[in-house]
């Protein structure tokens, strides 16, 4: 019997993904970091250990078959992490990762941070397992999220265009993969939503459904850079904050794929409907 392991349990794709898996009646083990936070959920074993402790993952991943790794927190060394736990994976045994990499994942990435997210793929290829690579783009979630509280989104983005995806399609898309993971070995997924919408777009929706005045208010490199100065952050954050933004200026992040609604059988969920909090229907 395959033995499901769910890294991110506390977060919003490995909840919604331990949640799905639980709801099927599919027993799951649970690698976290804090077992305080872990859900409790109807056959899912919790096992404790971080990214960076080789020794620990080991233990947690012992038995596990199929694997779904979240991308660890953004820092510094987030790729060291990346690595110490793609190698205790294949200590481990591990035969299958799913893995949440980046849409537009690539070495030259105009999100920096997709090019850590190339990096951990070449990490798993390298250590032999069979993958499935999930390119998630922006998450649809955020994006209320990235008004301050004048309600302006400020940024370099220009009108450039987005085609986001909710943490609810990822999910859904990585429950496939790791209950059927012969089906997707070797597969990259761009995962998006159904539309492709610049900022300005994107904020005349959240305000027409959420009754919240938004708008967007493009900004020049030098003003975005200026204006986050007071949070002092470290520069390769800054620079990820960013470059958020140049990279739906570049087209980057604007194209739409087919992958959900060809693996799911129904849509992807658009912007209004995650609002609205309507389920997309097939």
């Amino acid at each position: 019997m395959t033995t499901i392991g769910v890294t991110g349990a506390t977060g919003g794709v490995g909840g919604r993904l331990a949640r799905r898996l639980a709801d099927a009646g599919l027993e799951q083990r649970l690698i976290v970091r804090d077992e305080a936070r872990a859900p409790r959920l109807r056959l899912a074993e919790v096992r404790v250990a971080e990214y960076r402790d080789v020794d620990a993952a080991i233990r947690a991943l012992d038995g596990v078959d199929v694997l779904l790794m979240v991308s660890a927190a953004e820092s510094a060394d987030r790729l060291e992490e990346h690595r110490a736990f793609v190698s205790a994976a294949e200590a481990a045994g591990v035969r299958h990762v799913v893995y949440t990499s980046f849409y537009a994942a690539a070495p030259d990435s105009v999100f920096t941070l997709g090019r850590d997210h190339w990096a951990t793929e070449g990490f798993l290829r390298d250590a032999g397992f069979a993958t499935t690579f999930l390119r998630d783009n922006l998450y649809t979630d955020f994006l209320p999220l990235l008004a301050g509280d004048d309600g302006v989104v400020r940024g370099p983005a220009g009108d450039g265009r987005l085609s986001s995806v909710t943490r609810d399609d990822v999910a859904a898309m990585a429950f496939a993969a790791v209950t059927h993971p012969d089906a997707h070995a070797g597969a990259v997924y761009d995962l998006t939503g159904p539309e492709s919408l610049s900022l300005g777009e994107a904020t005349q929706i959240i305000s027409e459904v959420t009754g919240r005045r938004l708008r967007y208010e493009n900004e020049t490199l030098d003003e975005a850079y200026a204006s986050r100065a007071h949070y002092g952050a470290p520069d390769w954050q800054v620079e990820a904050w960013v470059s958020t933004y140049t990279a739906i200026a570049s087209g980057e992040l604007a194209p739409v794929s087919d992958d959900i609604p060809r693996i799911l059988g129904r849509p992807a969920q658009s912007l209004r409907q995650f609002l609205e909090g309507q389920a997309p229907h097939a």
